[in-house]
This record gives C-alpha cells, structure tokens and sequence, in this order.
C-alpha cells in the first residue's frame, strides 16, 4: 500500500488509537491493522509513543526505513505542506491518532484539510471516541449535541463558561461535552458542582474501553454527596437537562 494503485496521489488514512490499555486487537478492527502493516509513511503527534503504539499492535517494519512525520501544538501552517509531501507523490498516509480518533479533540484537522483542498483520497477508520462512546452511554439527547473541547483553566473563567453551557443545555435540550486535562479532573468537578443547578443532569465518563470503565450519570445534588475517584484519569464531562 505504499504506493496508491487508484490514483496518482496517496490516500490518506485517519486511524484511531487506543484510549488505554495494551491490546490493540480488543478495540480496534483488523482491518485497521491490515492498513496499518501496508504503510511507510506515518503522520504522528509523538514519535515515541506513535513507534510504541504500532509496535503493539503488530507493525513489523524497521522504523529507520520509515517515514514519521510530526503534527502537533509546535507546528506551524506552513509546515503542513511538507506533511502531505508523500500523499502528493503517491504514497499512502497514516494520520495517527495519540489517543481515540483522529480530529477530534486532537490536531490532524489541519492536515486533513489540506488533503482534500489538494483533492487526496481521506479515509476515516473505525476507531473508539471518548467523546461518543460517552453520549451513548450517557442517556443524554445524542441528536442535539456540542463538544467544546478544553473549558477555561481559571475557576472564574471555567464558571462563566459552565453558566453558558447550562444554559445552553436547558434553553436548547442540547448535550453539552466537555473535556479536561486528568489531573485538573477534581478542579473541574467543583467548578461543575459549584456552579450548576441542583437539578442539573451530569454525565462523568471514565477510563473509557478500560476494564476500570465508569460511565455514571447522576444530578448534581446526588453527585454532591457521591465519591469521586476520577484523579488523574482521563475523563469526559457532560451536561444536560432532561
């Protein structure tokens, strides 16, 4: 698959990473693995961990044969051109994930982007979502929903912007996603408790694909009287009122 037969550009495939764990089979498809073991050519957000992942899940190829490309906080928009380089020469892409799904909540929209301005073949894979497997679960309204990313890290900027979403969630019977960086989960759980109404509905997602999954929804008064163990653990946040 290193040269794309289809086309005289790449593909670009979009593939998901695990969440946690170490077994990459129990999550992903083998289809994705299939793609996987075909390519040279890689765009990562670290080479480290992107060489770690694909070690775990079966790649065999020596990594000084391989191209790895970075995409992350440090790149600039002019470099993304050299990050489809391979694509516009023929070469099939990966745009690897760090954790879940490419795009979301994570860098590689840039890059997708520019893939299809130059009119490159994009192939999302099936992968798991923190994001979505969270509203499933959640009971909350999964055709009206908003995922805002990173809330503010100052408790009174994080408030205001948790009044907003409330409202929003009440006025519109929208679903409200958020996210947090694990170890301010605790900040963000006061901020939540703080400033949302009793009757409030909050959804806590909670080491999600992981034998340790919690995934509780509760009102904000009951869970004013409930532990909460979510300290250091990758965490998804939704509001809403029924």
């Amino acid at each position: 698959m290193a040269i794309s037969k289809q086309t005289q550009t790449g593909t670009l495939y979009l593939l998901p990473a695990l969440l946690g764990g170490e077994n990459t089979t129990d999550v992903l498809p083998e289809y994705n693995h299939r793609v996987m073991y075909d390519l040279d050519h890689f765009i990562v957000e670290d080479l480290r961990t992107a060489r770690r992942f694909l070690r775990k899940a079966g790649y065999t190829k020596d990594f000084e044969k391989v191209w790895l490309g970075e995409l992350n906080e440090h790149t600039l928009l002019e470099d993304i051109g050299a990050l489809i380089a391979p694509l516009l020469n023929g070469h099939d892409v990966g745009l690897l994930s760090e954790a879940g799904v490419p795009c979301l909540a994570d860098p590689g929209a840039e890059v997708v982007k520019a893939a299809q301005h130059k009119g490159i073949k994009v192939v999302p894979m099936t992968g798991p979502s923190s994001i979505i497997l969270a509203l499933m679960a959640s009971g909350f309204n999964g055709q009206h929903f908003l995922f805002h990313g990173y809330l503010p890290r100052k408790p009174k900027e994080r408030e205001d912007q948790l009044a907003l979403l409330e409202r929003d969630a009440y006025q519109k019977h929208q679903t409200q996603i958020f996210i947090e960086t694990p170890y301010r989960n605790l900040q963000m759980i006061e901020s939540i408790l703080k400033r949302c109404k009793p009757e409030t509905m909050l959804c806590i997602g909670c080491d999600l694909t992981l034998p340790t999954e919690s995934i509780i929804t509760k009102s904000i008064s009951q869970w004013a009287k409930s532990p909460l163990p979510y300290h250091k653990k990758p965490a998804v946040f939704l509001i809403f009122h029924p």
